[in-house]
């Protein structure tokens, strides 16, 4: 499983072109569902470990993301030459023929059809040629949830000093991210091997569970949302949304396109979308999202959706829209569960007005989902993977120290590994 686990690896990036010391920029761009972003790294290998400067990491993010492109896929590479110009004004010329250029699209992408997918990476791909950075066609692709798991949970250890070291002194991560969430860390005990990825790292094996569940991620469950409230409105074409604060009245056109593309029982149409601002309703909701497909479950239990999760063990970051959410509410790295649900029940309760007057400066589309977002989490994290509503495992961070959590990090380290 190392062996095949190092090849997949290796395969994905191009080959492995291990050195015993080297030294060196690197790029990678994150193509989110929201964005991509590029970041820059600046690294060493010393007897075949990488180490990367942490402290000084330039990136820059641009909208919208890549499968917003997919009516027009020809376009989507013209979004990157702001990103290219970024790394063109930090890279001296002379640096940049040794400087390897990667595109790692995520889940955004993955959610599209294949042929979709790769009209849009072949458009990408033309513009990273003609950069002056060194790029192989391959280095440009759609990479699976597992990889962007695993590569999380290197970051996150990587930050901590724990990669290299005992595996159960790692520390496990579950991301939020747009349209999937993930799992990864190193379990007490067996577990299926369907969901086993062995990785070497530092001369030490690591059995990480890892899993990616798409659709999962906090829009795309957002997105489900409404069509999960008509299945099973109580009056034909009417929904109450517990998720949207009171008040809050949706504009004709918005209510317009989700009359087109959403159908109740019998094709009724979205006809009203009443809010009502109910935090427990919403929680109740969300975890009858996070059961779809369950039906389908062929283990004992499971988590999320059909999939099996092993019990959680040890500490654990929760990172992205989990961080964001708990920053909103200017809450603790160590906040609790009870603490985003105390949170979540007030947001919810308040009238739209008061809200919008008291968040002045933050977009009305974002300040709308956080009575839905408090209440996805605790659904997430306590309803269905376990975690104790007082538990003070969890860290709701971005970062250890100034290190970002950013799984771009861990693809490179496990490149130049």
């Amino acid at each position: 499983l190392a062996v095949s686990a190092l090849f997949y690896f290796f395969s994905v990036f191009g080959g492995p072109r291990r050195q015993q010391n080297s030294r060196g920029h690197a790029i990678v761009i994150d193509a989110g569902s929201s964005g991509s972003r590029l970041h820059i790294f600046s690294y060493k290998v010393e007897n075949l470990f990488p180490h990367i400067d942490t402290q000084d990491i330039p990136s820059l993010k641009t909208k919208p993301g890549l499968s917003s492109f997919s009516s027009n896929p020809q376009q989507a590479g013209e979004s990157l030459v702001e990103l290219l110009d970024f790394a063109n004004a930090r890279i001296a010329k002379k640096d940049r023929g040794q400087t390897r250029l990667y595109l790692m699209a995520t889940a955004g992408l993955r959610r599209l059809e294949k042929n979709i997918q790769e009209d849009i990476i072949e458009s990408c791909r033309s513009v990273l040629r003609q950069s002056d950075f060194m790029f192989e066609d391959s280095w440009a692709s759609v990479i699976t949830g597992t990889e962007e798991g695993i590569f999380a949970w290197v970051s996150a250890n990587y930050a901590l000093g724990t990669l290299g070291g005992d595996p159960h002194a790692t520390t496990g991560i579950v991301e939020l991210g747009g349209a999937s969430a993930q799992v990864t860390f190193v379990p007490d005990s067996p577990f299926p091997p369907e969901f086993l990825h062995s990785l070497d790292f530092g001369g030490v094996n690591y059995k990480l569970y890892t899993y990616s569940f798409l659709h999962f991620g906090q829009e795309a469950a957002w997105d489900n949302l409404l069509q999960l409230l008509l299945s099973g409105a109580a009056k034909p074409g009417v929904v109450i949304d517990p998720c949207t604060p009171a008040g809050y009245v949706m504009n004709s056109e918005l209510l317009e396109k989700i009359a087109n593309t959403l159908q109740g029982p019998n094709q009724v149409k979205v006809s009203t979308v009443l809010s009502s601002g109910n935090f427990s309703e919403c929680r109740r909701a969300a975890q009858e999202l996070l059961q779809m497909g369950e039906d389908q479950c062929l283990h004992e239990r499971c988590a999320i959706g059909s999939t099996f999760v092993p019990d959680l063990r040890g500490k654990f970051f929760a990172t992205e829209n989990f961080f964001y959410t708990s920053e909103f509410f200017g809450l603790p790295a160590t906040t609790s569960l009870a603490d985003v649900e105390a949170a979540g029940d007030f947001y919810c309760g308040e009238q739209w007005t008061k809200l919008k007057n008291k968040h002045v400066g933050i977009q009305e589309e974002d300040l709308l989902k956080y009575c839905f977002s408090t209440a996805y989490i605790v659904a997430l994290l306590h309803d269905r993977l376990g975690i104790a509503m007082h538990d003070e495992r969890v860290r709701f961070t971005n970062k250890v120290g100034n290190v970002p959590l950013d799984w771009a990090l861990g693809a490179l380290m496990v490149k130049l590994a």
